[in-house]
């Protein structure tokens, strides 16, 4: 049984655990050796923690000997994004900035499960400061799509991605800002879900733009991520973001019928700008849905067509004023040099790669003089269109469907010199973040032009992660999507 640890989803070594036919050491030491035996190739971390995993693992199985009562998930290995704050561990954010920098203090979400025992295996890689759609822009090198080594695995959540979809752990956290987590999912056939804005504490996640970044989990199953979101949701008063409300039960929605559910098409984002396949997959999706009973009919969202437009201005603005505290003076890299001034310039010019310089320049042009009320102002009143949109839309639906990603997942290189190209890769996924409202990537195929996962994307309205939830679980049990080569 050792040998197919690895492979089963956590719901499965959930209940091995807790009935003590596997014991946490054995499926620690499982997921090390699949780590060691495909790292080189697919470069999903950036730190590793096996021998603290081994030695917590044994703590964990030495209490449930002794009969102590365990949370759900002791004994469970987890992988974490690389921009999540770990007390003593190594947290880069991707960066030369942070190469060496160790926190001292626990993000909540970290803390959240290492309350829970779950053993953490590693720090995952990404962009740099989560800035990114292909984890290229990390500072330490890509990581690799396990479904084809020679294709990104999107970004900036891309290491956890690989390291669910390979193996290495059953499910992970990753953040994302503008699609993060839902591009990665999809181009790696996994699922990956953006919860509600302040459903999910964002103290010790290292910022990015703060009105837009959330952290979330990540699974081989819906029914996995729905584990993880269930111990990291909640409200935090570290946090001033947080929502103070109760947690629900989010696994008890799962296995419920979705006959009479209403589904909207969102037309502006089924465009020809879309790849072919993607689009047959999405559609086919769609047949499945409403052969569970579920109504479907197209809804227009007119101003998505320029969420895109405002993400990258408002992101960059943020992102300026948020990156402007690695100055060389407090923690990080510092370049010695004989003045301030010239030390912070030396400093950022070195410890900053050249997407995070782009998004710097572009934010702070948006906000300059002369500037503000032009394009972040009018970035502004886009963004609160585009909760009118989908506020107005689910007056006459539950639930809205679009591809997560308008491609499968491209070469590695391949746009690594055109960024508009590259932040196309998001079009699908921007509004939900500029809305602040929940959606989750599911897989629904596999593109007839490569072979490589599609992703079909569920969004709700705020705080509807149930219902997301449930719709996305019984697609996925009708679907029945195959990610076993990923795991060859």
């Amino acid at each position: 049984m050792t040998d197919a640890l690895w492979r089963r989803p956590a719901s499965e070594l959930q209940d091995l655990l807790a009935s003590k036919q596997v014991s946490a050491e054995e499926l620690a030491h499982a997921v090390t050796e699949r780590i060691d035996a495909t790292e080189p190739t697919l470069h999903a971390f950036l730190s590793r923690t096996g021998d603290a995993a081994i030695r917590h693992a044994r703590r964990v199985d030495s209490a449930r000997a002794a009969g102590e009562e365990l949370p759900a998930l002791a004994g469970m290995p987890v992988a974490v994004k690389d921009v999540i704050c770990t007390r003593g561990i190594r947290t880069t954010a991707g960066s030369k900035m942070l190469e060496n920098y160790r926190p001292p203090y626990d993000a909540t979400v970290w803390e959240r499960l290492r309350d829970d025992r779950c053993v953490l295996v590693g720090k995952t890689n990404l962009d740099e400061f989560a800035m990114g759609s292909s984890t290229e822009n990390s500072a330490f090198g890509p990581s690799r799509n396990p479904w084809d080594t020679e294709r990104v695995p999107g970004g900036s959540s891309g290491g956890s991605a690989v390291a669910v979809a390979a193996g290495h752990v059953p499910f992970a956290l990753g953040s994302e800002t503008g699609g993060s987590i839902r591009q990665p999912a999809s181009l790696c056939g996994i699922v990956g879900l953006k919860t509600t804005y302040g459903l999910v504490s964002r103290y010790g996640l290292i910022a990015f733009a703060s009105s837009l970044d959330q952290i979330g989990p990540m699974g081989r199953t819906v029914r996995d991520t729905a584990m993880l979101l269930q111990a990291i949701a909640g409200h935090d008063p570290r946090d001033s973001t947080s929502i103070p409300q109760p947690t629900p039960d989010y696994l008890s929605a799962l296995g419920r019928p979705i006959e009479g559910l209403r589904f909207g098409v969102v037309r502006e984002l089924m465009g020809e700008a879309t790849q072919p396949g993607v689009l047959d997959k999405v559609r086919e999706a769609i047949g499945v849905l409403e052969g569970l009973g579920a109504t479907i009919e197209e809804v227009s969202l007119p101003s998505f067509a320029y969420g895109l437009d405002a993400y990258y201005l408002i992101a960059p603005a943020e992102c300026s004023s948020n990156l402007a505290r690695y100055d060389g003076t407090r923690y990080g890299l510092r370049v010695d040099a004989p003045d301030v001034e010239t030390m912070n310039k030396l400093t950022r010019e070195e410890g900053f790669g050249q997407e995070v310089k782009r998004r710097i320049l572009l934010g702070t042009y948006a906000l300059s003089s002369g500037y503000y009320d032009a394009w972040y102002g009018q970035a502004q009143k886009v963004r609160t269109q585009i909760v009118r949109d989908f506020a107005r839309a689910f007056e006459g639906v539950d639930l809205l469907l679009s591809p997560t990603s308008p491609t499968t997942a491209f070469r590695i290189g391949e746009r690594v010199d055109d960024p508009l190209q590259m932040y196309l890769s998001d079009v699908c996924t921007i509004p939900a973040n500029l809305a602040g409202t929940p959606a989750i990537s599911v897989p629904c195929g596999l593109a007839p032009e490569d072979g490589l996962p599609v992703g079909l994307q569920i969004m709700a309205n705020h705080l509807e992660e149930a219902e997301l939830l449930r719709a996305a679980d019984s697609f996925e049990q009708a679907a029945g999507f195959d990610g076993s080569r990923a795991l060859s």
